[in-house]
């Protein structure tokens, strides 16, 4: 893809280099391609150098001679003898400037004789010194290793000999004797092009290179050509062709218009046949992700290939990040870079994976092209629509017969990469094939199976699958170029607009979330680290479900951000990027075709439809050639220049080289239209308060936002440049991690904040599991940061190991109190009120890691560390684990080099403060992931000392119920009163149901509270209670139903530690005073009492508005304190009579009297209305219900469970409106009272019916054992 082409150079190519052997200063050993003194001289790797280049040098792209001569021969220079093969090799590289726009190399490396005697000489000499030592190995008595030395071609991997009993066979296969052999050195000639054209160059140079070798001198001087392609032939304007000459056949080339997908031009399809669609599409995700990417092969044109055809296909998004498809092996050390990264590595094609030394892999995608394999990251989200997705691409590479599955045996060479003429499939007539599938999959592959299972559901019949026709009977007639190419343009554009199409899908709405800055673009631009550009949470919440674990993710990343800011940046299409501009008229015209409604979440799968039209146009450009440039011509050279000597590369004239044409018609035309181009973007300019210089200052730092290096500086590498570079990381991990603490916290509290007081909120779900991953993610990074040997796959659960074994061997036990291991919370952790029944859980990291290998679901190291992160998140300890993980000062200094984060003593002090301020908030990112795990709970039931609880002889019970699931009936010894047992994760807990047997003489108990504590998270829930439990006392309960809340641990030394607030309490001393003794209520006047119906109303209406997945707990809104059922307990407290001073008179007796009254009613029938009677009737079947229920619950346990089933069946006001009409109203009620003024009565019931429109589910303990 070509972003930020330099716009100087309106050329085809801006200079032509050539590499090799420098003969003056002869053979150079390469130490930074490795020790290689073991290898045999001709395998070693000796110093290329640019011996020349043309021009000297051009303004708009500086000559890089480091980066040039490393990328032209990554492996230095390679020697051969004629038993060696001697084929011609082409690769491509690109070069990555600071400010992140590129340049392309296309490189041919040829051999050629070696003509100098001192070089030839040196080379008998090195081999002498190499044999010496074989030998004395040899003649040990030991058994010889086996010589693994063999010439390794470049084309096929090298057989390995197992040992060596002869001498004469080591020289046989190890020589060089000058008398006998002739040596060839390998040579480069390369072109450096401001946009890339792999296909012409790579004719250029063959035919440059044929001309040197072929038996006959070419028709003009070399010269000429390169002079030619240097200086006269330009660029092909957009939407336009061009016809150039080489040596011995014309090259065209043609480059797509402003409203097409960007220039491309190498083979997409044979990524696809090297890796298989699966593969690619994991790759895919993973490059979208920003993972780190590591290609693997011994072919640097196939590194090229598939980085380059990853990211084409990412349009209209951007790589942001470290890119470098071909890593020179001087800079191996770059891949412990900390941040993500795309980037090639050379095999030598016979070192295994596991020999290879990554710095970390917790994040990392390993792609071995040359063997179809591929290593994914952990917990890796699925494409959207990923199925459908793989048929439509297999049925575009079926159609140009290339394997959907790609070719698995890709590392022998000779396989080349090419469309297969497609005459087999349209043989079909002959009734040879049954289908093209069959005939190109392995049936036994699972991708096919799940394909053709797809298939079968879809209806798609792959008979109909069109096979192109084969072209070739009219071939010559319409095209200009050979019929290979077009086959390779019109493959890529097919496969890039079904994977544009992809996008443009997904994302037909996104500019109705972006978030417009309201400041001028100057306050924009300083606050952009704080500033949302996007509203991420709306957009998701209009996906379809499926998308959600990917997108959410995706829109987290620097690609997505930065192709934001540009959409604000561009005010109209004049300004925008040539991406973003076809990316929207694309989207325009999704909008027009389809008129999506906004309401629908639809995950149809819609398949690309503009396929033709993009493939007519580029049909169209090769037909008719738009532009044909000069031919060469001879130049003014001296007479004896420019000789032909068979099989060299002439030293080429510079004095004709060096300078192009004084006059030339399209240099001098091109100049108007860029001082044009440059008027324009000054009004543009002017119109954003910036000049030019500022605004691309500006749209740069805006791309750099969280990149810190796009590319390691390709020249020589003194220890300081190595440091600053690493200094650079140091810096941009510790910006990330303040970014992400602040995003993480504003989530959380933005919500919390619009929330205050109402239940608790968080974001579970999505979101949040995003966030927390991707600073696992980041703190992954930072531990692999600078380690000195690797271990495992993940740097930070390594780290912790090794701890937790330097701590084992000081003789610490976790039982034992006080020794260094552990931080003890001395300070007792104070609760809200009666607290002191449960001491807290001690402060030990090592506790937690071993909670965590205790889990069995948790395989890996990787997750480990996750997990570990998760649970010291959840009990707000993260940064004071690590914290006590880096104060073991010598541990660290053995595990990491000196420039590592963890060893940057600031820094780390701001990361760790960084991580403080997690504790603000509650998460519940362990709870809520570990779903099936078994988890230890402590329960201890608080009885009231004072009133007889010694003397209790009954056996207590419990039962314990979460979000995620209860526990069923658990015994509770009498005389402790405490518990400890182990469960399938519970998750937040929300009620205890609790009561006794009625055994034994005194069963009369008094119980203040329960406390329930989970012993990994320490999260310790409070269930108040406060009401006796036995016949004849109180109700008359032998068991309730409590509603808890999670108390918030408040340390002495911080008494008010700011926290979120807290959540709703359970039913609480209101409540108590009401029953206990009706006399000294507290009197609420009926004001009060109808804002108390209205804010638990209230309270369930704002429960039900928030998104499924952030909603707290509804049986807190119901029974909590100050929810639904207390409301209404006061509406029917305001104003009964109470009868006699010592007894009494509870709710449930005035219900049960109006159920007779309603029973004879019906019996005597007097109906008022049909109406009434069915109303009647649901009242008396809920009553009869709830009295013969089999549980001892007493009488306000029944108001409560009434209250409940009313709520859910949507029959409350309908009840209200009975009983006030109702004559034992009358009798029970002073006239005063609430029940009995008719205005109050209906605004009751008008606000009980706004609960009409939820759905609203009990939770099982509420209303167990009543079968309604």
């Amino acid at each position: 893809m070509t972003t930020g082409f330099s716009s100087g150079s309106c050329r085809f190519a801006d200079y032509f280099v050539i590499c090799g052997l420098d003969t003056e200063s002869g053979l150079e050993p390469d130490e930074l391609s490795g020790e290689n003194f073991e290898q045999s001289p001709l395998r070693r790797t000796f110093k290329s150098k640019v011996l020349a280049h043309f021009p000297e040098n051009v303004e708009w792209n500086p000559f890089d001679q480091d980066a040039v001569g490393m990328l032209c021969m990554p492996k230095g220079l390679s020697f051969r003898t004629q038993a060696d093969s001697l084929e011609p090799q082409f690769h491509s590289f690109i070069i990555t400037r600071e400010d992140g726009s590129r340049t392309y190399g296309f490189a041919l490396t040829f051999f050629e004789e070696v003509t100098s005697k001192q070089i030839c000489s040196a080379m008998q000499t090195l081999y002498h010194m190499h044999n010496a030592e074989q030998y004395d190995i040899l003649h040990t008595p030991t058994s010889p290793k086996g010589l693994e030395d063999h010439r390794h071609q470049h084309s096929q991997p090298r057989p390995v000999l197992h040992a060596a009993p002869a001498i004469s066979r080591l020289q046989r296969f190890n020589s060089y004797d000058i008398s006998r052999d002739t040596l060839y050195v390998s040579k480069c000639i390369c072109l450096i092009t401001p946009m890339a054209f792999p296909q012409a160059c790579r004719k250029v140079l063959q035919q440059l290179h044929q001309a040197v070798t072929s038996p006959l001198p070419p028709p003009l001087p070399l010269e000429s050509y390169i002079y030619n392609i240097l200086y006269e032939v330009p660029m092909p304007p957009s939407g336009r062709s061009l016809k150039f000459s080489g040596v011995y056949g014309p090259v065209v080339c043609q480059r797509p218009s402003t409203c097409e997908l960007p220039l491309f031009d190498f083979a997409i399809g044979e990524m696809f046949h090297l890796l298989g669609v699966e593969n690619v599409l994991q790759l895919f995700t993973c490059a979208l992700l920003e993972m780190q990417i590591l290609l693997y092969s011994q072919h640097y044109q196939r590194l090229m290939t598939v980085a380059e055809s990853i990211t084409a296909l990412m349009f209209p998004y951007q790589w942001q990040h470290v890119y470098v498809p071909i890593l020179p092996a001087s800079l191996l050390h770059f891949l412990d870079a900390p941040v993500p990264y795309l980037m090639g590595l050379h095999s030598n094609g016979q070192d295994d994976r596991t020999k290879l030394e990554l710095p970390q892999e917790a994040n990392l995608c390993f792609v071995d092209i040359d063997n179809h394999f591929i290593e994914l990251p952990e917990e890796l989200p699925q494409f959207p629509n990923k199925l459908e997705f793989i048929q439509e691409i297999s049925e575009v590479l079926m159609s140009f017969g290339v394997s959907p599955e790609g070719n698995i045996h890709s590392n022998d060479s000779q396989a080349k990469y090419r469309f297969r003429s497609v005459d087999m499939v349209s043989d079909k007539r002959n009734g040879n094939l049954a289908s093209p599938l069959n005939s190109y999959l392995l049936r036994e592959n699972e991708t096919i199976a799940r394909l053709q299972a797809l298939v079968k559901r879809t209806g798609v019949s792959l008979e109909k699958l069109e096979v192109r026709e084969d072209a070739s009977s009219n071939k010559d007639a319409r095209f200009q170029c050979d019929e290979e190419e077009l086959k390779m343009h019109q493959a890529n554009i097919q496969v890039r607009e079904v994977f544009a199409n992809r996008f443009t899908q997904m994302f037909a709405d996104y500019e109705v979330f972006v978030i417009q800055p309201n400041q001028d673009k100057e306050s924009w631009f300083t606050n952009r680290d704080q500033m949302q550009n996007f509203d991420k949470a709306s957009f998701l919440s209009d996906q379809p479900e499926p998308y959600l674990p990917f997108l959410s993710r995706f829109l987290e990343t620097q690609m997505f951000a930065s192709f934001i800011d540009s959409k604000i940046l561009c005010h109209d299409d004049e300004e925008k990027e040539h991406t973003l501009r076809v990316f929207d008229s694309r989207v325009d015209k999704i909008r027009m075709l389809n008129v999506r409604t906004p309401t629908l979440r639809t995950s149809m799968y819609q398949k690309c439809t503009n396929i033709e039209e993009a493939e007519k146009l580029i049909e169209m450009r090769v037909t008719k050639i738009d532009h044909t440039a000069l031919h060469p011509h001879l130049l003014d050279m001296k007479i004896g220049q420019g000789r032909y000597e068979r099989g060299f590369f002439p030293r080429l004239q510079s004095d004709v080289l060096s300078t192009g044409p004084t006059s030339n018609k399209w240099t001098k035309r091109s100049a108007p239209a860029q001082w044009r181009r440059r008027d324009r973007q000054k009004q543009h300019a002017e119109h954003l308060y910036l000049d030019n210089d500022q605004r691309e200052k500006y749209i740069q730092e805006a791309r750099n936002l969280g990149t810190t290096i796009r590319q390691p500086k390709l020249s020589n590498l003194s220890p300081s440049v190595i440091a600053q570079t690493n200094w650079k990381f140091v810096e941009g991990l510790l910006k990330e991690c303040r970014n992400k603490t602040k995003r993480m916290l504003v989530e959380k509290m933005g919500r919390e904040a619009v929330e205050l007081g109402h239940g608790e909120v968080s974001i579970t779900g999505v979101e949040e599991n995003t966030l927390i991953a991707s600073l696992c993610d980041l703190l992954e990074r930072i531990w692999s940061h600078g380690l000195q040997v690797k271990q495992g796959k993940s740097a930070l659960w390594s780290h912790l190991l090794h701890y937790l074994e330097s701590k084992e061997k000081k003789n610490v036990t976790p039982g034992t109190l006080g020794p260094p291991g552990f931080i003890h919370d001395t300070e007792r952790r104070k609760s809200d009120g009666g607290g002191s029944a449960m001491a807290p859980l001690k402060v030990s990291l090592i506790q937690d890691m071993r909670h965590i290998q205790n889990i069995s679901e948790i395989k890996t190291d990787v997750g480990k560390a996750r997990a570990w992160v998760r649970l010291s998140m959840e009990k707000k300890l993260l940064s004071r684990h690590l914290k006590q993980l880096l104060s073991d000062h010598e541990l660290t200094k053995k595990l990491y080099k000196r420039y590592a984060f963890l060893r940057c003593d600031d820094e780390k002090e701001q990361f760790l403060y960084h991580l403080l301020s997690f504790n603000a908030v509650d998460y519940f990112c362990f709870t809520n992931v570990f779903t099936t795990i078994m988890i230890p709970y402590h329960v201890v039931v608080v009885s009231s000392k004072k009133l007889g609880g010694s003397m209790f002889t009954a056996n207590p019970w419990v039962c314990v119920s979460g979000e995620l699931a209860e526990t069923g009936v658990l015994q509770v010894p009498r005389n402790t009163l405490e518990i400890t047992f182990e469960c399938q994760n519970l998750g937040k807990l929300t009620t205890v149901q609790m009561g006794h047997d009625n055994s034994g003489l005194y069963a009369k108990w008094l119980v203040e509270s329960v406390m329930v504590r989970n012993e990994i998270t320490g999260h310790t829930y409070k269930f108040p209670c406060g009401r006796w439990l036995g016949k004849g006392v109180d109700d008359g309960s032998l068991e309730r139903i409590l509603v808890g809340e999670l108390m918030t641990p408040s340390t002495e030394n911080d008494e008010r530690m700011c926290r979120t607030p807290p959540m709703q309490q359970s039913p609480g001393m209101m409540r108590r005073f009401v029953t206990i003794s009706p006399n000294s209520k507290p009197k609420l006047n009926t004001g009060q009492i109808q804002e108390g119906v209205g804010e638990a109303i209230n309270g369930i209406v704002k429960h039900f508005h928030k998104p499924e997945k952030e909603r707290g707990s509804l049986t807190l809104l119901l029974c909590g304190e100050y929810g639904l059922v207390w409301a209404l307990e006061q509406v029917f407290q305001h104003g009964f009579k109470s009868p006699r001073l010592f007894k009494n008179v509870f709710i449930w007796d005035f219900l049960e009297k109006s159920q007779v009254y309603f029973e004879g009613a019906e019996q005597r029938e007097v109906i008022p209305d049909e109406n009434w009677q069915t109303r009647v009737r649901h009242f008396c079947r809920f009553m009869r219900a709830i009295n013969n229920t089999s549980r001892n619950i007493g009488k306000d346990g029944k108001f409560q469970m009434l209250v409940c089933l009313g709520a859910r069946d949507h029959l409350l006001h309908h009840w209200i409106a009975l009983l006030a009409d109702c004559p034992v109203t009358t009798q029970m009620y002073e006239d005063t009272a609430l029940i009995k003024d008719r205005s109050l009565v209906n605004s009751l019931i008008r606000v009980l019916q706004t609960l009409q429109e939820f759905n609203i589910t009990l939770e099982a303990s509420l209303v167990k054992g009543v079968g309604i």
